[in-house]
């Protein structure tokens, strides 16, 4: 059976620390000879795991991107590897490393160190779910066909993603973490997040000791309690606390996972309170006594999220996709998804809808997705198709489409006969949530496959 594999980079730039993995993806076709290709990620390899970098600041409002380019370039050297040779991957940044100014500015310089295809990204539904893969929580809910909610406790954040049977059934993100507030080590205060500010008593240049800081640690212990559905929440100022807008609840019959910063301070062992000046190891003894189980042990803490990142961000679409005329890669494409009743309208009104739904996007390309029709016969394709190229005739650029059923050739074909000389991508065997983005790389498998990324960008 061919194989063909993916040098792949992950690249975390949390609140308190920065790495890097580099991983090795192996792609398989794992249908029979006498089925259509089902191309899949058969194998993910860790080639090499960076040192856990402090993330440089040159304020409490700015990265310092000249540092962190230098521990980039350090990594790749140190790794042997050129980044042309990266094929793809993710750049992801995560809790209040996200809130400074200068982020979305620092992302887009990364995304030219790490290779022609790395996403550059944030979004905490992206960061739950990279952390818990990374965590080893989807692996262990379909080995174990259970449940299992994975909170990967950082320094700004905790990012939680719930697991079924190995598949994705829910994220959330709170502003729980352990550098919401900052000390020296004598306890003098040098930051206090302006989420945790309205809740505590003290401010930058207090000298606090450990049992000043129990209410707060014990503060944001009872939030991930509350958000979890195991103690209810005791007042609706404490919904500031949540990224989301919605808490995840109670999961009967699951079992729950640690990762971050914070998992590795869990165990009950002597250590200077303000070792890592911050709350961390605080709060990892006082999560360690909460009321969030029963447990299982993380593959990975720490690193949960940037092993996610190079290991787990990587999808690929079906193999039954069409394109002509396209410069790949693409990034950043915003998704522009119909709902599963406009997509049976008649011709004449989803070319209408379809114009409409694209209006917002006119000052660059969109996908347009589809995510219900699975009945396409060749007369329903066809009416599928005049209304789509009804409401995408005109457009500038190219012509994108995804669909969710494996039928992204034929109707491919049938919009490049109604769209002649028209750049076109039809792709299919994805799932695009309204309000998501798209990357989509360079094919594989002699063209039958392209990788593609799936990701949020919020800022």
């Amino acid at each position: 059976m061919s194989a063909e594999t993916l040098l792949s980079v992950g690249i975390d730039l949390g609140t308190t620390t920065t790495q890097l993995v580099f991983s090795r993806l192996t792609v398989r076709n794992e249908g029979s000879a006498f089925s259509v290709p089902n191309y899949t990620v058969a194998a993910r390899e860790v080639l090499r795991r960076s040192a856990v970098h402090f993330t440089p600041l040159r304020s409490e409002r700015e990265l310092d991107a000249e540092a962190i380019a230098r521990i980039v370039d350090a990594e790749y050297a140190a790794a042997g590897i050129d980044r042309r040779a990266v094929q793809t991957g993710a750049v992801i940044i995560t809790g209040e490393t996200a809130r400074r100014e200068n982020a979305r500015a620092v992302l887009e310089a990364l995304s030219g160190y790490a290779g022609d295809f790395v996403v550059a990204t944030a979004g905490p539904a992206l960061e739950s779910a990279l952390a818990g893969r990374g965590a080893g929580a989807a692996d262990y809910a379909q080995a174990h066909a259970c449940t299992v909610v994975n909170l990967d406790i950082g320094g700004g954040t905790t990012n939680i993603a719930r697991f079924t049977n190995g598949a994705l059934t829910d994220t959330a993100c709170l502003n729980v973490g352990g550098r919401l507030v900052k000390l020296e080590p004598d306890g003098r205060v040098t930051y206090v997040s302006p989420v945790l500010q309205p809740f505590v008593p003290y401010a930058p240049s207090d000298r606090l000791t450990p049992q000043d800081l129990a209410p707060t640690v014990a503060l944001l212990t009872e939030i991930l309690e509350e958000a979890l559905g195991f103690r209810p929440v005791q007042d609706e100022a404490r919904l500031r606390f949540f990224v989301t807008d919605r808490l995840p609840g109670p999961a009967p019959g699951a079992v729950y996972s640690f990762s971050g910063g914070v998992a590795d301070l869990m165990e009950d062992r002597p250590r200077d309170p303000f070792a890592y000046g911050d709350l961390g190891v605080l709060l990892g003894r006082a999560v360690a006594k909460s009321a969030v189980g029963p447990r299982i042990p993380a593959r990975e803490t720490i690193r949960a999220t940037v092993i996610g990142a190079g290991c787990h961000a990587t999808e690929l679409s079906g193999s039954t996709v069409y394109f002509d005329r396209i410069a790949f890669p693409l990034k950043n494409l915003p998704v522009a998804a119909l709902t599963p009743e406009e997509e049976h309208l008649p011709p004449a009104e989803l070319a209408e809808t379809v114009r409409a739904r694209l209006a917002v996007f006119a000052d660059g390309p969109a996908v347009l997705a589809l995510q219900g029709r699975r009945d396409l016969h060749f007369a329903a394709l066809s009416a599928l198709a005049d209304g789509l190229a009804g409401g995408l005739r005109g457009r500038d650029g190219p012509v994108l489409v995804a669909v969710a059923a494996d039928v992204g050739k034929a109707l491919g074909q049938a919009l490049a006969v109604r769209l002649p000389g028209v750049p076109l991508l039809c792709l299919d065997g994805v799932q695009l949530p309204p309000g998501s983005y798209l990357d989509v790389a360079a094919p594989i498998a002699n063209g039958q496959v392209l990788p593609v990324v799936i990701k949020t960008l919020v800022f």
